[in-house]
């Protein structure tokens, strides 16, 4: 693949209305989480035993959103994604803060007379301290997650019509009962994690009805981390499809047989050496996630429900799907020295535009339209020190052959409507600040950088390519042939 820029050449088809933006998590920006009386969230015990940073003040979006959403609109983009954060808005048990909910729709507000869409997420990997830290494993919690999605609806949704119930759903189980690396922190616990998988998409099932109840024109999904792995990943979406497929209780194991044979037909089995570790984890998963059984709540919820389908687009997050490429030997060399834990760490993830691509012609397949609603490169970087990624990648590389991937998928014939970048700024990423996403970095002092941590212009790339595609001209984009 060149790295240079190709030729110019025409893309008259692009749709004029096609959504460009960027996506933010609420306690990864706003600051003001878990200090002396400040809404304390699941996060909240391990910040104070310190087994991970505090997020502190983290971009200070909650005060300063007015600057950071125009940064957005100067790189020519049509879309916010944010979390409205069920912590701030039901700090105690029943009892909603008016200050807050009121500085979300100021923030709403202040989103659309920028003339961008807010997309709205509702659980980020994050829900009230009260809830307790370990709360999706019975079944009380996820009803009470299903009112926060209806009582959201509710206080937001005139400023709002674009929703995402839970995030990631997968990855955030899989984070939690998995790997242990979000609280409660527990590991290899599989039947735990499909627990809360089922609970969270119960609730999103449930949400769904909520909110086209209240506003039926609305626009209301889940998105899956991008993962090797059908059981912890399109089997979570092939539930919801099912009623959409006229799927009946006598065909839905066959049917799903059938999704999960399609899935491995389309997405690569993954490089050596990992090939066969890959195949492994994927018999592993089979036989110990049974497709009769598995997702009883969901299911339950679905039949109990005159939705006939429960989501309305197909949203995916694309990072790095591999599953046994998470696995890691103990000293691997990385960027800035060893790194001495088994599951790889977020700056080696490998980018592959071409992999990309493949899940998102499977996304296409669902009937709906696609939008990638996180995708995103990582740097490691302290408050002294950026390491180049060992592989060298950059994020203008990254943003030009990853959006490069959905121009090949439109000629295609997938109707990807919409992608947002992750993120906007460099943020706390789930207990630590060493990982960067930004299109523009954060100093030491919390200052918004001119440029990404790496002093690259990523932030002008990417308006570069948006106002490029919109003129229908390809000249920004790397790896992209042109099929007449």
């Amino acid at each position: 693949m060149r790295l240079g820029r190709v030729a110019k050449m025409t893309c008259e088809r692009w749709p004029k209305d096609f959504v460009f933006g960027v996506a933010t998590a609420g306690y990864q920006i706003e600051g003001g989480y878990n200090g002396l009386g400040e809404p304390r969230n699941n996060w909240a015990r391990w910040e104070d035993e310190k087994r991970v940073a505090r997020a502190g003040d983290a971009n200070r979006f909650w005060q300063e959103f007015e600057s950071q959403l125009d940064l957005v609109v100067d790189m020519g983009l049509s879309s916010f994604r944010l979390s409205i954060e069920w912590t701030r808005v039901e700090p105690r048990e029943g009892q909603l803060d008016e200050s807050a909910i009121e500085q979300y729709r100021c923030i709403l507000r202040a989103i659309r007379a920028r003339k961008l869409q807010p997309l709205v997420t509702l659980h980020h990997f994050t829900h009230p301290e009260w809830l307790g830290e370990d709360p999706w494993l019975d079944d009380v919690s996820w009803r009470k997650l299903a009112q926060w999605y209806q009582l959201a609806g509710e206080r937001f949704g005139d400023l709002c019509d674009t929703w995402i119930t839970s995030n990631e759903i997968n990855i955030f189980a899989i984070n939690t009962y998995l790997h242990g690396i979000f609280p409660p922190g527990r590991r290899g616990d599989l039947r735990a994690t499909m627990t809360c998988i089922d609970h969270l998409l119960a609730a999103h099932v449930v949400g769904y009805q909520s909110i086209k109840e209240l506003f039926p024109r609305s626009v209301v999904a889940t998105n899956n981390y991008s993962f090797s792995i059908y059981e912890l990943d399109r089997l979570i979406l092939d539930t919801l499809h099912a009623r959409k497929h006229g799927v009946t209780a006598d065909e839905r194991v066959s049917w799903l047989e059938q999704r999960r044979s399609a899935h491995y037909a389309l997405v690569p089995i993954g490089r050596r050496p990992f090939r066969s570790l890959e195949r492994v984890l994927r018999l592993l998963a089979s036989r110990h996630i049974d497709l009769a059984s598995a997702l009883p709540s969901t299911r339950a919820a679905i039949a109990q429900s005159n939705c006939s389908q429960f989501l309305d687009v197909s949203q995916l997050d694309y990072y790095a799907p591999g599953a046994a490429e998470h696995i890691t030997v103990p000293g691997k060399r990385t960027s800035g020295g060893r790194w001495w834990k088994i599951g790889r760490p977020l700056w080696d993830d490998r980018p592959e535009p071409d992999t990309f691509l493949s899940y998102v012609k499977e996304a296409g397949q669902d009937g709906l339209p696609v939008w990638i609603v996180e995708n995103g490169m990582c740097v490691r970087s302290d408050t002294r020190t950026v390491w180049p990624r060992t592989d060298q990648w950059t994020r203008e590389r990254y943003l030009r052959e990853n959006i490069g991937a959905l121009v090949r998928a439109r000629e295609l014939g997938v109707d990807v409507q919409g992608y947002w970048h992750w993120t906007l700024i460099d943020n706390f990423e789930w207990g630590s600040y060493e990982p960067r996403f930004g299109l523009f970095g954060m100093n030491a002092d919390g200052t918004v950088m001119a440029t990404d941590i790496s002093g690259n212009d990523a932030a002008g790339v990417y308006r570069d390519i948006c106002s490029s595609l919109a003129r229908g001209d390809r000249s920004e984009l790397r790896g992209v042939k042109h099929h007449a």
